[in-house]
């Protein structure tokens, strides 16, 4: 088989690499597991101080991102030490010591902790940074003062209550700027409410807010003309309004921030954590000796792992390359495993099958479709060239000919609609409480004149309480569709009959006729699309030859099943059950 793709997308590649990784990541892991449990002592150390250092940095990085200098740093020096039991020691960049949680002077290590610098924070330990790098808890100008903070709060409790009595709890909790915001809301149930509850009011600026923005949009469209882009305009988020790539700007909108938030936030400072004494904190690191044996262990089990995954990938590839050939050339794949590749090549089969009685369907439809359209077109225009040719005078009886034939149009036209919506899972349904006795009366009064013309008596029999969820247009479709194609097949003289029962967890409607029948060998295919028991197609009982697919669609979307029985010569039944709810 000639080869049509990469090398690096064949599956024996893949599985080689994926499972290469898999045994790299394991004996990675064994040799991880080998060293902990050679030096459980310390590493629980080590866990401990990572622990205490991440409490450590997080609160001084909030402690500088509300003040703008050290000054007051002590205190909160000495009760991180309290906690944690070590020793800290905060020292600008040049290290000139800020704080220190107490003790007799002492060396610091050559490398710091961490850098404290509200501006630039850690992601790692300190998650709520997000990409940007800058601590929320930085909020500078947009700091709201009181009467501000008062009225958002005012806003935003009328807000929570409204959102409440329609059944959806909230509740108001302050940003680090100080901006009240409604909390435990549903996406949804937010914008459905949004103007009822007033919550579009809350997400407006203050004066404050927008002075603060104002000036930081100054900065960052500066930053933007420099770069040759486009202007933009920051919301309180500080994203780009209505700009669907946030990538363009942000880089400009992160430093312009941090130039803004500068004047408000401590500077940057080097964090030391040391021992309870002032000692350094214990490390820990392989000796070369031990680290020579990790690695001759680990890549002997990778080399032999290696060549075990190719033999295996070049096994499990061969029946997929015999289901590829069979797809190339149109033809049942010869894979007979019991195996995943098996089932696949079992799906394979059933699919190319199918897809042939598929195409043989489409044609067939194809042709339905063609004949029923060009049957009231050929009427239509062959009316309209005998009046243009002055064979049929333009009188009201013309107009009403060809009405007629363009209702039917327009009837199969719409069938076809909603077999489309069906097939494509766009059919929607709006269900709410229906009687259905009551729906099938007035069902069978619309039907009434039709069947008076006919010679049809028509009726409806009801027992029991007969009210479902469903959507009453679609329901009206259904029985329409059943009475008006059980009126077309009897003959003057019958009777048709709309029977509605109640069970305890369904509703049946069955529409009776004393019609024609149905022989046994077509009841299978009275649903399908544009059947007919006239081979013949001479359309002399009406209908496009859809409504009975489109009611097995729309009963199948309430839920439900719909059948057919019929004898020749005595009737048909047709027997649609729906749950109540």
């Amino acid at each position: 088989m000639t080869r049509s793709f990469p090398r690096r997308r064949s599956l024996v590649v893949r599985l080689t690499a994926v499972s290469l990784l898999i045994a790299l990541g394991s004996i990675a892991a064994t040799a991880w597991l080998a060293v902990q449990t050679t030096t459980r002592a310390i590493q629980q150390e080590q866990g401990q101080a990572l622990s205490g250092d991440a409490t450590i940095y997080t609160e001084l990085i909030g402690f500088a991102a509300v003040n703008h200098t050290w000054d007051q740093v002590g205190a909160k020096l000495r009760t991180l030490s309290e906690q944690t039991g070590r020793r800290i020691v905060l020292t600008t960049l040049d290290r000139h010591v800020l704080g220190d949680s107490g003790g007799a002077p002492v060396t610091l290590p050559v490398k710091a902790t961490a850098s404290v610098d509200p501006l630039h924070v850690d992601p790692v330990l300190l998650p709520q940074a997000g990409t940007s790098g800058i601590d929320p808890r930085a909020t500078g100008p947009f700091r709201l003062p009181g009467p501000e903070h008062a009225e958002l709060g005012a806003l935003a409790a009328k807000a929570a209550a409204c959102l409440t009595s329609f059944g959806f709890p909230s509740q108001v909790r302050d940003a680090p700027s100080g901006r009240p915001q409604v909390t435990g809301l549903d996406p949804i149930a937010a914008r459905y409410f949004a103007v009822k509850c007033g919550i579009y009011e809350l997400a407006v600026p203050t004066p404050t807010e927008q002075a603060a923005l104002d000036r930081l949009d100054e900065a960052v469209n500066a930053c933007l003309r420099a770069q040759g882009a486009g202007e933009v305009t920051l919301g309180l988020d500080f994203d780009a309004v209505g700009a669907a790539d946030q990538g363009p700007s942000r880089a400009c909108v992160d430093s312009a921030r941090r130039e803004q938030l500068k004047p408000y936030v401590a500077p940057p400072a080097l964090l030391f954590t040391l021992g309870p004494g002032g000692s350094q904190l214990p490390t820990f690191t392989l000796s070369r000796a031990n680290l020579a044996r990790i690695l001759a262990v680990t890549g002997g089990v990778l080399v032999l792992a290696a060549a075990i995954t190719v033999l295996v990938a070049r096994r499990l590839a061969r029946p997929l390359r015999a289901l590829t050939e069979a797809a190339k050339e149109d033809r049942p794949a010869p894979v007979k495993s019991r195996d995943e590749v098996g089932y696949l090549a079992a799906a394979f089969n059933d699919l190319t099958a199918r897809r042939e009685r598929i195409e043989e369907q489409r044609k067939a439809m194809v042709g339905d479709i063609a004949h029923e359209l060009r049957n009231p077109l050929n009427v239509i225009r062959g009316r309209l060239e005998a009046a243009e040719d002055g064979h049929l005078p333009f009188d009201r009886a013309l107009t009403a000919s060809l009405l007629e034939e363009t209702v039917l149009l327009q009837h199969i036209v719409d069938d076809l609609q909603d077999l489309a919506a069906a097939d494509a899972g766009q059919l929607r349904l709006h269900p709410e409480p229906v009687d259905a006795a009551e729906l099938a009366g007035h069902v069978a009064a619309a039907h009434a004149d039709r069947a008076t013309a006919a010679g049809v008596t028509l009726t409806v029999e009801a027992a029991g309480e007969s009210t479902l969820d469903a959507d009453p247009v679609r329901l009206r479709q259904i029985v329409g569709n059943l009475v008006a194609n059980a009126i077309r097949h009897t003959p003057a003289g019958g009777r048709v009959t709309v029977r509605v029962e109640s069970a305890p967890d369904a509703v049946t409607l069955a529409v009776a006729d004393t019609g024609s029948g149905i022989a046994a060998e077509d009841l299978p295919h009275v649903f399908d699309r544009f059947w007919r028991a006239e081979k013949s197609r001479s359309r002399q009982t009406g209908g496009s030859g859809l409504g009975l697919a489109i009611v097995r669609h729309l009963v199948q979307a309430h839920g439900g099943t719909v059948t057919a029985e019929s004898e020749v010569d005595a009737g048909s039944t047709f027997t649609v059950r729906l749950p109540k709810a």
